[in-house]
């Protein structure tokens, strides 16, 4: 069986170290200030630095990462004799993954002995953060790479997916509410309970009113689809909102007995689109 590793992209919200030490190289997607020329990686600015900017007004665009990208963070990998497996950000959302593709089939003519698998998680934050810990571990347990590939893809349908936004406004922006929608969450305190459907694309499915009463429903989405032995691993991911990220954590604990297995932050990317004050909630569950 030929050695390999494990790949993924920035869009996974786990921090460079902690890659590090799970043996996962990855490549960054960046990002722009509006009116400003400079673009940014995920390490060129800190979350709080991003988040207080959002929250002054600055707007954020980010890029896919480009073939030549992958192709330069790749081939190194080929060279050295090893194959790749690359978790991917949903395709639902950006065209990463399409890069990907015509990166692995430009370097598999030069390096036809060796293999890319690339698989679609059609998640994002540490969704996709979820899914390399999974693969991570599974090639640990002596998986081929075919074998770990397929055991990823067979999680996808099972992988639960939830968001609370604290500022309709980042949503309106993207098109995901309506402006309408926006004016009422801000007048009445009316927020929505997101959740990444089977296409990897965020949608609505509920509303509560109040901080508070969000972090509880996505407690409940946990209850309702969580399998009874609660033993597969939670990933919470945050955007500059520990102190609730961390309520929902004991919620978790003391009402479900679950334990979340990684609390991280959420990263300039997606917090681009989702604001600050975001909560993400990701687990292996009956169904998404």
């Amino acid at each position: 069986m030929n050695d390999y590793v494990v790949f993924t992209d920035s869009c996974c919200d786990v921090k460079p170290e902690l890659l590090a030490q799970w043996g996962v190289p990855y490549a960054s997607m960046t990002f722009t200030f509006v009116g400003e020329d400079k673009a940014y990686i995920d390490t060129d600015i800190s979350n709080k630095e991003f988040y207080d900017r959002m929250r002054a007004g600055a707007h954020a665009k980010t890029a896919a990462i480009n073939a030549a990208t992958f192709a330069n963070a790749f081939e190194p990998i080929l060279k050295s004799g090893k194959d790749i497996l690359y978790v991917a950000f949903s395709s639902g959302l950006s065209s990463t993954v399409n890069s990907a593709n015509i990166a692995a089939r430009e370097l598999s003519e030069q390096y036809p002995e060796r293999k890319i698998v690339i698989v679609d998680t059609l998640a994002a934050s540490a969704g996709g953060g979820l899914m390399v810990y999974m693969a991570v571990e599974k090639k640990k347990s002596g998986a081929s790479l075919e074998e770990n590939a397929a055991y990823i893809e067979s999680l996808v349908p099972h992988h639960c997916i939830w968001f609370i936004v604290d500022d309709l406004e980042y949503l309106k922006r993207g098109g995901r509410v309506s402006p309408l929608v926006a004016l009422a969450g801000g007048v009445l305190g009316i927020k929505p309970i997101l959740q990444m459907d089977s296409e990897g694309h965020l949608i609505k499915v509920s509303t509560a009113r109040g901080r508070r009463n969000t972090i509880e429903a996505l407690a409940s989405k946990y209850a309702e689809l969580s399998y009874e032995e609660k033993n597969t691993p939670i990933f919470i991911s945050h955007a500059d909102c520990e102190d609730d990220a961390k309520i929902l954590v004991n919620i978790l604990k003391e009402r479900h007995n679950a334990d979340v297995t990684l609390l991280t932050e959420i990263g300039p990317v997606i917090g681009s689109h989702s604001g600050p004050g975001t909560i993400a909630m990701f687990f292996i569950g009956k169904h998404r």
